[in-house]
């Protein structure tokens, strides 16, 4: 499950403020040079980032799954085609290139949120977008990191739950029905459950958040960032 996995790789160690700046110039590079040439250094880039902090691109895909189906039905529904000869590769040309550039993208924020703690995630957002409106951001980003993974996690038992009272003998609508329907209800009653927990802790819009410092080992990871969003220029 995509989430937070403690560790002493070089990513854990780097500053978040370096690591979201690799993510943007990533990004920005990847919109700029969504060709074959761009995405071939970018994939080369992408594989030194899950070797720095030790993320199984195999593992990283499989907590994506999710997204992959979309991934891949997207060139294949551009290129088809209504007559000989029924698929046409300069159509589905692009839209593999834009979901392959997605892929690349899925994988570096895959390797950020599985080597960053949610309260460093948070520090990082107050301290680019400063004032209430940085609190505001950066309670979001801590309780979606926080409660998307247990979320995740209640879908899964309900499919479970449903495959072991042979609910795969149902209609495909009946069976997303119910897992919907579970999902739902779950979600409800952790979201009541984590406003009652919030109001128990005395929940504070500016709590103490860890202190952050860029040291010398961030400046390799800034200097990427950096020369990745410089690249859009060029």
């Amino acid at each position: 499950m995509l989430r937070y996995r403690p560790g002493a790789t070089l990513a854990h160690r780097l500053d978040p403020r370096a690591k979201l700046a690799v993510q943007f110039g990533f990004a920005a590079a990847a919109f700029a040079h969504t060709t074959p040439r761009g995405l071939a250094v970018l994939t080369g880039v992408t594989a030194v980032v899950l070797a720095g902090g030790r993320t199984s691109p195999l593992a990283a895909a499989r907590d994506l799954r999710v997204a992959l189906p979309f991934l891949v039905a997207a060139p294949l529904l551009e290129g088809l085609v209504l007559g000989p000869p029924w698929f046409s590769l300069a159509e589905a040309r692009f839209p593999a290139l834009a979901s392959y550039r997605v892929f690349l993208l899925l994988l570096v924020s895959a390797t950020y949120v599985g080597t960053t703690p949610v309260r460093e995630s948070r520090a990082a957002v107050q301290w680019l977008v400063p004032g209430r409106v940085g609190r505001f951001l950066g309670t979001g980003v801590s309780l979606v990191f926080r409660f998307l993974p247990v979320l995740t996690a209640d879908l899964v038992r309900a499919r479970e739950a449903m495959q072991a009272r042979l609910g795969t003998e149902r209609p495909l609508s009946e069976r997303m029905r119910i897992v919907a329907t579970a999902g739902l209800g779950r979600a409800f009653a952790r979201s009541d459950t984590l406003a009652l927990a919030l109001q128990a802790r005395c929940f504070a819009w500016n709590p103490t958040l860890p202190p952050l410092a860029l040291g010398a080992r961030d400046l390799p990871a800034l200097a990427l960032g950096v020369g990745l969003a410089a690249s859009v220029l060029l």
